[in-house]
């Protein structure tokens, strides 16, 4: 199968998960700029979050990148990355709206989490299609990347029943780690170009 709807119906959902979690944003009743600091929790966890759904949406570009066709099992398994991707929405409002509590600090961990594993499925699911000497195995390898990512939001998790702060750190240390699109799979596709 071609993968062009897989790659439309993912951007279009991506880009309502975005939507949703704007929407979620309230302007504050007053024109000071005092008025936005009982806010900053819900912005701080809203930037979090946009950045987090960015950088799945460019590492899914480049994923699909390798990808020259699709199974149903690869259906299956962005459909299961989408599904904890369009968490993310929930998860935020919540964390932001309880100023990093340490439950709603858990669970967004565990939706980040979630999300992770579901994308190592859909990694491995492109690449049982693709066979055994396809692009993405080589360029992925034994992906210590996202297994140490899956690894940080469980501490996190459990930190953030004890240092809420530091729950945070992680996450945006994870953040931080995965910006810029996966340049693993770049330099696989650059080197194999004629």
């Amino acid at each position: 199968m071609p993968k062009s709807r897989l790659e439309a119906f993912s951007d279009g959902v991506l880009a309502i998960i975005i939507t949703i979690m704007v929407l979620e944003l309230r302007a504050p009743h007053g024109e000071g700029l005092d008025t936005l600091l009982p806010l900053m929790p819900q912005l701080l966890s809203y930037v979090l979050s946009f950045i987090y759904v960015g950088i799945y949406w460019n590492n899914h570009h480049h994923l699909l990148h390798t990808a020259t066709h699709v199974s149903g099992a690869v259906l299956w398994a962005n459909l299961n990355l989408l599904f904890w991707l369009s968490l993310f929405p929930f998860a935020t409002a919540w964390m932001g709206e309880n100023h990093f509590g340490s439950m709603p600090s858990a669970v967004y961990g565990f939706v980040l989490t979630m999300a992770a594993i579901a994308y190592f499925v859909l990694e491995h699911a492109i690449m049982r299609v693709e066979g055994s000497d396809s692009v993405l195995r080589r360029a992925v390898g034994k992906d210590w990347k996202g297994k140490l990512s899956v690894v940080a939001y469980v501490i996190a998790m459990f930190a953030s029943f004890a240092v809420q702060w530091l729950a945070q750190m992680i996450y945006v240390a994870v953040a931080l780690a995965w910006l810029v699109p996966d340049r693993r799979i770049e330099r696989i596709v650059d080197s194999e170009r004629p």
